[in-house]
């Protein structure tokens, strides 16, 4: 329970610690320069957690602690742009830039070339991020340029996004435009867990910073490597705009913004179309996309004189690399078998260098894809690296087919293990129906049982799997726990030492909670978040084994492929058996019994709208479902109550149009003191 009343002193504790996170995250995130440590940083946002949780009148809009994510969306809201977010003409190469300026400057009646800014063209997402007295308010997508998308608590997540603005002279109405992006090492990161948990992976990284930032649940945004860059402005009120691009630029970075430490002022025509070149040279060696440069009249005045034409402004143009493309030979197609059975097709190919990389392998994804190609062994394809990152197979070159050319055949079995194919109807997936009988899909749901989302043993890497699975010392996940010292000192590169440390691992992972058991048994599906639901909505696995479809729907977050997929893996036998061999191997977790039927609130559809003073959203929505609530997002005929806080919205005008019964939150507070003693 919080606290009655924060003391004095605490309050000035809160609001030290905000100051000087706000101030870390500067001179890490703007001045590439911290100060302390990342177990310091964390030690200082855990005391003001502490704080605020215990003094929720002290959370404040722009302290750290939003950062973590809120309660999932229905729907983002729309915004209306103040000032239009207007996309860019693009210009490829040194003779389309001597095209542009010679158009700037017969527009100005310059005779010789103004100071331009040129900076990288980040390739992410365009956002607005709108400022009132210096804290932050809303954000928003880019959208058709007029409206866009209210993705505020996604971009809350984001620690380069400062949630309080710094240093002085701040405009008590500012919107800051810029990109949001996907570093490439973090995309690479992101990608490795998805796979490795049998979830889909992002094509690149853009369309992962896209995917990242239109999550109707922020808590998985807060999860995601993202970055911002500040790059100009939309609405200005109340402070005098500076004379440049460039002045602009270093009054957002003293603010705490961003921006790109590439950027540069050109004097003259060359100076530009040298910073693309040389642009162009550095790109294979940064850590994130780009596809170009962004070149801007320096003179705000001159932006302002020089206006637009359709949709773009005149006083700005993006010089766009050229794709970075090679071809070689497609030499033979291997198919893997991943751990719930799907066959990759994967392209085997003559080496090539492109994007600063050999590239061997590339994914030819699914038979949908390889018919789209019309790929065939043999072909000339013509290959670039998606995102810079991923190899990626582009198109055929017809023309050069040789006389020779194998169709690519799906096999009619399983490579690893024979067992018969499967393709469901409306998917473009082929499968294995061997389960653990394939070696392959074996190996693949011990690596993922091993993970550390799930029962995170340390120390059973992929050559001890390998081991472990071809002299059959393990059929099953359960199996590991019957290892013994000898047999795992018997295998490559095993001392006796490491053997006992593998094996203390194993012991650790006994003791273990529900939604890690869940996600660890590998169902279709089932990420870290629907596990940690379904745990949440059940309380035990016996009343989640025994659910049907229709009882799993009613799970947040669980439709009808998932909801068949849970009920069809406890309806297996051999699944059950698996599952009864680890408890009889003493994995184990606390859990908490529930008879749904029986909760005071069972079989009710709560909302909640507006602000609650004295409960978290997260909080709020977790005693309903405690008391076997269903909390929705958005109000219907079936809603059976409303809790409104505060500056409650159209949710509180639909449901008293539908005459939804509605509570206050005093009203709300004392049902839930009523129902649970506290």
């Amino acid at each position: 329970m919080p606290d009655a009343a924060a003391p004095p002193e605490l309050a000035r504790e809160a609001e030290l610690l905000r100051v000087q996170l706000h101030h870390h995250n500067i001179c890490y995130y703007v001045e590439d320069n911290p100060r302390i440590s990342d177990a310091e940083y964390d030690s200082l946002l855990r005391r003001l957690q502490d704080i605020e949780n215990r003094h929720p009148d002290l959370r404040t809009a722009d302290s750290p602690t939003q950062r973590v994510g809120a309660t999932p969306l229905a729907a983002f809201a729309p915004v209306r742009h103040a000032v239009p977010m207007l996309s860019l003409d693009n210009a490829f190469g040194a003779e389309e830039l001597r095209d542009f300026d010679r158009r700037v400057r017969e527009r100005l009646g310059l005779d010789t070339s103004p100071d331009y800014v040129c900076e990288p063209k980040f390739d992410g997402l365009a956002v607005s991020l709108r400022y009132q007295d210096g804290v932050f308010v809303r954000g928003a997508t880019r959208g058709d340029g007029e409206t866009g998308e209210d993705i505020s608590a996604n971009l809350r997540t984001l620690a380069s996004i400062p949630l309080r603005l710094a240093g002085a002279a701040v405009p008590p109405v500012l919107e800051v435009r810029g990109e949001v992006y996907m570093p490439l090492r973090g995309f690479a990161e992101l990608n490795a867990r998805a796979e490795k948990s049998g979830e889909k992976t992002f094509v690149n990284p853009r369309n992962a910073a896209a995917g990242s930032l239109r999550q109707l649940d922020s808590r998985i945004t807060a999860t995601r490597p993202l970055r911002f860059c500040a790059y100009g402005l939309g609405q200005v009120e109340g402070r005098e705009e500076p004379d440049t691009q460039a002045e602009m630029l270093a009054r957002l970075r003293t603010w705490g913004f961003p921006v790109s430490p590439l950027l540069t002022v050109a004097a003259t025509l060359d100076e530009v179309i040298a910073y693309f070149e040389r642009l162009g040279a550095l790109r294979a060696g940064l850590d994130y996309a780009i596809d170009g440069a962004v070149i801007k009249v320096n003179c705000l005045d001159f932006q302002r004189q020089l206006g637009f034409v359709a949709r773009a402004p005149r006083a700005m143009i993006a010089c766009k690399f050229p794709a970075e493309e090679a071809t070689t030979t497609l030499l033979d197609v291997e198919f893997q078998v991943g751990r719930t059975g799907v066959l990759t097709p994967v392209a085997r190919l003559r080496p090539v260098f492109v994007g600063g990389v050999t590239v061997a392998n590339a994914t030819l994804h699914n038979a949908d894809e390889i018919a789209r190609l019309d790929a065939r062994i043999g072909d000339t394809l013509v290959v670039r690296r998606a995102g810079d990152v991923i190899p990626q197979v582009v198109r055929v070159v017809g023309e050069l087919r040789p006389p020779q050319a194998r169709a690519i055949v799906f096999p009619d079995a399983c490579p690893v293990c024979q067992s018969p194919l499967e393709r469901t109807p409306g998917e473009a997936a082929v499968r294995c129906t061997g389960g653990l009988v394939c070696r392959a899909q074996r190996r693949e749901s011990i690596r993922h049982f091993a993970s550390r989302g799930a029962l995170d043993i340390e120390g059973l890497g992929d050559k001890i799997i390998e081991q472990l699975v071809d002299r059959d010392l393990v059929t099953t996940v359960a199996d590991l726990y019957r290892l013994e010292r000898a047999q795992l000192a018997g295998l490559d590169r095993m001392a006796e030492k490491s053997a006992d440390n593998l094996l203390a691992a194993i012991a650790r992972s006994r003791e273990t909670t529900l939604p890690r058991f869940l996600f660890a048994l590998g169902i279709r599906e089932v990420g870290q978040a629907t596990a940690r639901a379904l745990a949440r909505h059940f309380g035990t696995l016996d009343a989640l084994a025994a659910a049907d479809v229709e009882q799993l729907l009613q799970v947040r977050d669980v439709g009808p492929v998932v909801a068949e997929h849970v009920a069809g893996f406890f309806a297996n036998a051999d699944n059950r058996a698996v599952v009864a061999a680890l408890r009889a191997a003493g994995v184990d977790w606390p859990e908490q019994p529930v008879e749904v039927s029986a909760l005071p609130l069972a079989g009710q559809t709560w909302v909640l709208t507006g602000t609650l003073e004295h409960l978290p959203r997260d909080q709020a929505r977790e005693r309903l479902e405690a008391l076997g609530a269903t909390v929705a997002g958005s109000v219907s005929a079936r809603t059976h109550t409303v809790v409104a806080g505060a500056k409650a919205g159209s949710k509180l005008e639909r449901a008293r149009a539908l005459g939804v019964r509605v509570l206050d939150e005093a009203e709300f507070m004392a049902l839930l003191q009523y129902n649970t003693g506290n």
